[in-house]
């Protein structure tokens, strides 16, 4: 009985302590976890601004460097050659930065933060929705698999006047439901452009022998993995009733359910808060994808998407999503953000990861470079690809920096710390977006992921510049198709 008190005294006086700190640090996370939301963006815009400062400070952008360490003149060091070809890559490293102040405009200016989408109007008062799914039907269960679930999460969220389109080169086969209509592209059909692959499939939808919607009703275009959330419902609701736009989209994150390959999961975190920043900015203010869109969570007014067309030839087949929204800018269409997040899969696997990138790199590159589309519209998203396809180069500063110095010049070099300050924050603030339902009342679980995230950046940038330099020498006549179906793997 002795040593049973004893051992209670111990076990409370040496635990007490710990207990203490673990009853302190879940009370402050609770604490963060029911802050307000303009508490939240406030102090995320705070440690923006901190850590922009502060990276530049370590940086040494604020400081002269010790004598000697660089030359007076780089010329006489380094020959005029050699001094041309260094600069250049300094000023090639700030071809993203228009990129960079939409994103850190779109972060700052607009809340993230708020969970809650309210609709506008009643459901029942909503226009007709038809959310298509385009596949070439190789995994036809998680097709059907997440036709209803997205359902289920359309009838949660009230909503009457809707139906899903499966759009497929392969019959699926779904069971017959009134809601549900299953569209089989014919092999032998050809558009008038020769448009391949997605593209080809989303104009036969538009032939007026296949079409069933009217002009004024709404699409919503989803991936074969993409489930809608309530949130998002109603953010397409209000906007299909606002019906000030005819083209929308809303923020996609990739790290709900069950994760299966953390490395590129947190890689794409980067995404996230790009849909957060430059993707916001862009519609919000503009109401102009100056910088494209994604393929996903795209919502389209019938007549103007008929109108724009996805008929573009091979041009437009490999990113028929940026290819779309530049035409659809020049025909003078307006865009607008979308509220409320819909969850997908990042790939699988690195192989498909890096295939990924490839094809996104090959189709913004062609849409660049089409003469269908003036300048004047597509060149932000031009400064942004050459910015992508020169990465192989401008990573070769982090070695040549330190081996030939130039001459401190205080406002360039602010700009080349802000655009590394700002590609570092984008990857942290996607984690506290992506991961926000697995990190509640768990700062440890957020450090964790954080850290997670800074380490996936080495792998991210090789898998870029391999992207590049196999999109750039590679075919682009590809299309390839990554495997989101979990089952499979």
């Amino acid at each position: 009985m002795v040593f049973s008190r004893l051992k209670q005294f111990a076990r409370c006086t040496l635990l007490y302590p710990v207990r203490r700190v673990k009853r302190v640090w879940t009370y402050f996370a609770a604490g963060i976890e029911v802050m307000n939301c303009e508490v939240k963006h406030a102090l995320h815009c705070a440690v923006l601004v901190a850590w922009i400062v502060c990276f530049a400070y370590f940086c040494g952008v604020f400081t002269e460097p010790a004598e000697g360490t660089v030359p007076e003149s780089p010329v006489a060091s380094y020959g005029l050659v050699w001094t041309i070809c260094l600069y250049l890559l300094r000023f090639t490293a700030l071809l993203v930065l228009p990129q960079c102040l939409c994103n850190l405009c779109g972060l700052m200016m607009f809340n993230a933060f708020r969970e809650k989408v309210q609709l506008k109007a009643a459901p029942l008062l909503s226009p007709f929705v038809c959310f298509r799914v385009v596949t070439k039907g190789n995994f036809p269960l998680l097709v059907k698999e997440n036709i209803d679930a997205n359902m289920k999460t359309c009838f949660e969220a009230g909503m009457e006047n809707f139906i899903f389109e499966v759009v497929t080169d392969k019959a699926i086969n779904l069971p017959p439901n009134p809601r549900v209509r299953e569209v089989v592209v014919p092999t032998a059909y050809r558009t008038k452009s020769g448009a391949k692959f997605k593209a080809r499939a989303l104009q036969y939808c538009l032939e007026d022998d296949v079409n069933i919607l009217q002009p004024t009703d709404w699409i919503v275009h989803l991936d074969e993995e993409t489930l809608l959330t309530t949130n998002a419902i109603c953010g397409i609701l209000n906007f299909c009733e606002d019906g000030k736009h005819q083209f929308g989209q809303g923020v996609i994150t990739y790290a709900n359910g069950d994760i299966v390959n953390w490395l590129t999961t947190l890689s794409d975190s980067f995404r996230v808060a790009d849909d957060m920043g430059k993707l916001r900015f862009q519609f919000k203010l503009f109401h102009k994808p100056l910088f494209g869109w994604k393929g996903s969570y795209v919502v389209t007014q019938v007549e103007a998407e008929r109108d724009v067309s996805y008929d573009h030839g091979m041009e437009g087949s490999i990113a028929e999503d940026c290819f779309f929204s530049m035409v659809a800018m020049k025909h003078g269409y307006t865009f607008d953000f979308i509220e409320g997040e819909m969850h997908e899969k990042s790939p699988f696997t690195m192989w498909d990861f890096l295939q990924q990138r490839k094809r996104w790199l090959q189709g913004i590159l062609l849409t660049v470079h089409s003469s269908k589309i003036a300048v004047v519209h597509k060149a932000l998203l031009a400064l942004s690809l050459y910015a992508w396809a020169t990465m192989p180069l401008t990573s070769l500063q982090v070695f040549l920096c330190p081996l030939f110095p130039l001459p401190r010049c205080l406002p360039f070099d602010f700009l080349l710390s802000f655009v590394g300050a700002l590609n570092l924050y984008m990857y942290i603030f996607g984690v506290v977006k992506s991961f926000s339902h697995k990190y509640r009342n768990s700062f440890l679980r957020l450090g964790m992921y954080l850290a997670g995230a800074l380490m996936t950046i080495p792998f991210n940038i090789l898998i870029e510049n391999a992207a590049v330099l196999v999109g750039m020498f590679g075919r682009k006549d590809q299309f390839y198709i990554v495997n989101k179906d979990i089952q499979t793997v």
